[in-house]
């Protein structure tokens, strides 16, 4: 007999995703609903909450990339273009997001198109201004980021033939943003604030999971990667930056994301799958976990350095995340497709 189970590639996955999901819509749409409330408490609840659903929903994308959800492609396919559309990473396409994602499982290294601090380079005034913005904790990397994969198309980075869907896609959020400033102008102020905490969370999260080698290959089909198919290097360069060790639960604040060895010794493993595979995996002392302490002092400290790191530096990394020296590299987005 047909069931609902048959598409899903795990059994009991339909629990975790219709739970998930539902926390998704709930808290967007509800924070939207806070945000237009008069007042302070209540907006700025609302804004945590829509910023959250947002988080929630770009790790949730990254499991439709790697397959881990359904069965079938098609259907990771569908669920991970809709869920970019809650996240804005739409301009982009989804194809080109998953492309790039799976160059860094299958190359080992970060590959990418848009050198962004090659680009700050050539333009010191607004280099100036980023610096400016970083030392006050504004992404500005991050929106220099976002902001080219709405452009992409229109320059040498992107594809030509997507400038008329992107086009498409630019007009579709202006005038979704604009109905909804008629409503509430206040709302879409406070969503710049939610999308802002949505990004600053994703790039602390990815600036300690890797120490690979940024490559500016990902459109050169001649590009060689020392260090692909490598697990022994994969290894010993990814690290599994936890909120805590001692109460599992309050990693399901960023999908199970942070337990990111295991999640690339066995990508296809969804999230709810990844603090078991962890614990047979490694234990409780494996030398690649990290705190969140160390963590949190190597980012205040070196928050500048970031802007212009590449890797970590060649340390021990969890000894100088522990030390707060370790510097945090920026622009790796799953949601950047170059």
């Amino acid at each position: 007999m047909f069931t609902i189970k048959q598409h899903f590639r795990h059994a009991d996955g339909v629990w975790p995703l219709a739970l998930v999901l539902a926390y998704i819509l709930v808290t967007y749409i509800g924070g939207w609903l806070l945000m237009a409330q008069p007042g302070f408490v209540l907006p700025l609840i609302g804004v945590l909450a829509c910023g959250h659903g947002m988080v929630i929903a770009a790790y949730l994308v990254h499991d439709c990339g790697h397959n881990a959800l359904f069965r079938k492609t098609e259907h990771n396919t569908r669920l991970g273009k809709a869920l970019n559309w809650i996240t804005g990473a739409c301009y982009g396409t989804y194809e080109d997001l998953r492309y790039k994602h799976m160059r860094h499982h299958v190359d080992n290294a970060d590959p990418i198109s848009f050198d962004y601090r090659a680009w700050l380079k050539a333009h010191p005034k607004t280099e100036k201004l980023v610096f400016a913005l970083e030392w006050g904790y504004f992404p500005a990397v991050d929106i220099i980021m976002h902001a080219m994969l709405v452009i992409a198309p229109f320059t040498s980075i992107g594809k030509p033939g997507f400038r008329k869907r992107s086009l498409a896609v630019i007009a579709t959020r202006i005038l979704l943003l604009a109905a909804l400033a008629v409503w509430s102008l206040k709302a879409v102020l406070l969503y710049a604030l939610a999308y802002l905490f949505m990004l600053t969370v994703l790039r602390f999260f990815d600036a300690y999971q890797h120490n690979y080698e940024i490559l500016v290959t990902l459109n050169d089909p001649n590009a060689t990667f020392p260090h692909k198919g490598d697990r022994e290097y994969e290894e010993n360069n990814t690290y599994s930056n936890l909120l805590s060790r001692r109460w599992p639960v309050f990693n399901l604040l960023v999908l199970n994301f942070c337990y990111h060895n295991a999640h690339h010794t066995r990508p296809t493993t969804p999230w709810y799958k990844l603090p078991a595979l962890h614990k047979e995996l490694y234990g409780d002392n494996y030398t690649r976990t990290v705190g969140l302490k160390g963590q949190l002092k190597s980012y205040h400290r070196n928050r500048i350095e970031g802007i212009y790191a590449e890797t970590y530096g060649q340390v021990e990394v969890p000894a100088a995340l522990r030390d707060g020296k370790a510097v945090p590299v920026y622009g790796l987005s799953f949601l950047t497709a170059f």
